[in-house]
């Protein structure tokens, strides 16, 4: 991207957080069995499935709640929610990873369906954020694409993660795919206040990356400079997200790293400003 217009996101992303609010860290697969490792690294949102999880969580640790369910608010659905209600450790509700608006790629997720059931989450757990993580529809991260996907306008949806993962093979890491993302979101209709950055600390296994690659775990500067990045254009989002603390696909993943663990150690609890040498660095 060109400075003239790196420069501009950075502007509106200043305009966008001027008053700024306290982050929540949270971490993909950290549930309530290693919360307090987690608790000890400064992520202080984890991943629940449900009531008992979410009330193990240590104090002050807010939950997640994940939901996966098609259709709307249907009586599952419903069911699945109201146990959640009056819980003072739910943050929000978990509603779809990476939902298909096509179909082509994965279950077909309408966004009327979303839109049902934030609506549904909004009028019956007060206070309670909705949340996804957008597919990107484009064949690469250099040219992210979410137009006519899912939206503030079309589904009520309080906040959207973007998940550039810009470590892989076959291609050189470049940060600017951030940017991009960034840029392509608020095309499609999504303000840069309801943005969540997505941190890549996996790498490996049998994920395979769009050019048909792999990904690959970062080095701790590369982690940092990514952390630097999102921080730049996104600096104070309600929470930020880490994929991922656990294993899914035989990957590499936080839990197994210690090195990337001591980055967001010192960068959760404010041991590093932006742009410093963690010491995992040293």
């Amino acid at each position: 991207m060109k400075i003239a217009a790196f420069a501009t996101i950075a502007l509106i992303a200043w305009i966008a957080n001027a008053n700024a609010q306290t982050t929540l860290h949270y971490a993909s697969g950290l549930g309530a069995a290693e919360a307090r490792a987690g608790a000890a690294l400064g992520f202080d949102m984890a991943d629940v499935g449900d009531v008992a999880s979410l009330n193990a969580l240590p104090q002050g640790m807010k939950g997640l709640i994940w939901l996966g369910i098609k259709g709307g608010a249907t009586t599952e659905f419903q069911n699945k929610v109201k146990p959640f209600i009056g819980n003072a450790k739910v943050f929000g509700f978990y509603l779809w990873d990476e939902p298909d608006p096509t179909g082509k790629y994965g279950e077909l997720i309408t966004s009327a369906s979303l839109k049902e059931q934030s609506d549904w989450i909004h009028q019956n757990v007060p206070g309670a954020k909705t949340f996804i993580v957008l597919m990107n529809m484009a064949s690469s991260n250099a040219r992210p694409d979410y137009m006519n996907t899912y939206n503030l306008a079309n589904t009520a949806i309080d906040l959207y993660g973007l998940d550039p993962y810009p470590f892989r093979t076959g291609v050189p890491a470049d940060l600017n795919e951030i940017d991009a993302t960034v840029a392509a979101a608020v095309r499609a209709g999504i303000p840069m206040g309801k943005i969540v950055p997505v941190f890549q600390a996996f790498g490996g296994g049998t994920f395979s990356t769009a050019e048909g690659g792999k990904y690959v775990v970062p080095t701790p500067k590369q982690l940092q400079a990514s952390i630097d990045r999102w921080a730049t254009i996104i600096p104070s989002p309600e929470f930020d997200f880490v994929y991922s603390w656990g294993n899914q696909q035989g990957d590499t993943a936080l839990r197994d790293r210690p090195e990337l663990q001591a980055v967001f150690k010192a960068r959760n609890t404010g041991g590093a400003a932006p742009g410093a040498s963690p010491r995992a660095n040293e």
